[in-house]
């Protein structure tokens, strides 16, 4: 197992706000999000999409080297997570992209097309946005997860490794056996899929639980997870009405990871085009555990688009 020291963080230019937007379906919901204007020239909007069991925490080391590099980075936690809203439902990726589609074009007003980045279930909130909302989408890139829909999901869903997707697909019995217990769960992903064992410290172990412990985090969390057969069907559906996603995407996946002998078919399966990336060094927690290469390769990306 590699050990890294952590980068610095530079929060100075962070903005810290929160948005209360309205759905297509009169919900009104509350997003925490971070909002870094770029340091010198405008070259567009990056939305950053983080998984679980994390927050918009886990792109602290990229959020100011992408703004130095030119782009407004926008940061959210999702519905259910940190210290947005956790509603008792909502939690398929069409209505969670929905929510951030609103944040970014509505409440925040950008006008002009955003690359949109998500990791893990932000990785299938980013795919969501991305085939939802195309003519607003300059650039996509998401990775670190198998997405609903593909055959990739469908071999690795019952699989042992990931055995929390089943799990967590019982009613009511996984917020029964956790609760009380949230580090412990947390940290349970955090150890048994990282490469770099510096990436996340305790610290940070303890900011990820804290979030997780909030009244209705945790619950909030594990229906994430009971909507991806609803997900599933949506991106099948979705494909066969409009074919293939056409906006220009990358695959981006780790080295050290399961998926990363998979990018290739599930980019097939559902992009016209899309690129395929691996970072070294890194297992799932690729923004935390390689940031260097994680900011390359979206800046590489990205400014292609």
């Amino acid at each position: 197992m590699n050990i890294s020291a952590q980068p610095a963080i530079d929060s100075s230019r962070w903005q810290q706000r929160i948005a209360t937007i309205t759905t297509t379906s009169h919900e009104q919901i509350r997003l925490n999000y971070i909002d870094c204007p770029a340091s010198n020239e405008d070259k567009g909007t990056i939305l950053l999409i983080h998984g679980f069991p994390q927050t918009s925490y886990q792109f602290r080391f990229v959020i100011a080297p992408l703004a130095e590099a030119g782009y407004r980075i926008i940061t959210p936690d999702y519905r259910g997570a940190g210290q947005s809203s956790k509603p008792s439902s909502g939690y398929t990726k069409v209505q969670m992209a929905e929510d951030l589609h609103t944040l970014v074009h509505e409440h925040l007003g950008i006008k002009q097309k955003i690359h949109v980045v998500g990791h893990d279930i932000g990785g299938m909130i980013a795919f969501a946005y991305g085939s939802r909302y195309s003519n607003d989408v300059a650039s996509l890139i998401w990775g670190e997860c198998p997405l609903p829909g593909t055959s990739t999901y469908e071999a690795v869903k019952g699989s042992p490794e990931v055995f929390h997707f089943v799990f967590h697909q019982v009613p009511d019995l996984p917020e029964f056996l956790i609760a009380g217990k949230e580090k412990e769960y947390v940290k349970h992903f955090l150890d048994k899929i990282v490469y770099n064992s510096a990436a996340i410290s305790p610290e940070d172990l303890n900011h990820y639980a804290l979030a997780y412990s909030q009244p209705g985090a945790m619950r909030a969390g594990i229906e994430v997870y009971r909507a991806f057969e609803k997900d599933a069907e949506d991106n099948r559906n979705w494909r066969e009405k409009h074919g293939k996603l056409k906006v220009p995407s990358l695959l981006m996946m780790a080295e050290k990871f399961m998926l990363a002998q998979s990018a290739e078919s599930m980019a097939s399966e559902f992009h016209e085009g899309a690129e395929v990336s691996i970072i070294n060094q890194s297992a799932h927690y690729v923004a935390e555990e390689n940031p260097q290469d994680f900011i390359s390769g979206v800046l590489d990306f990205v400014g292609k688009h």
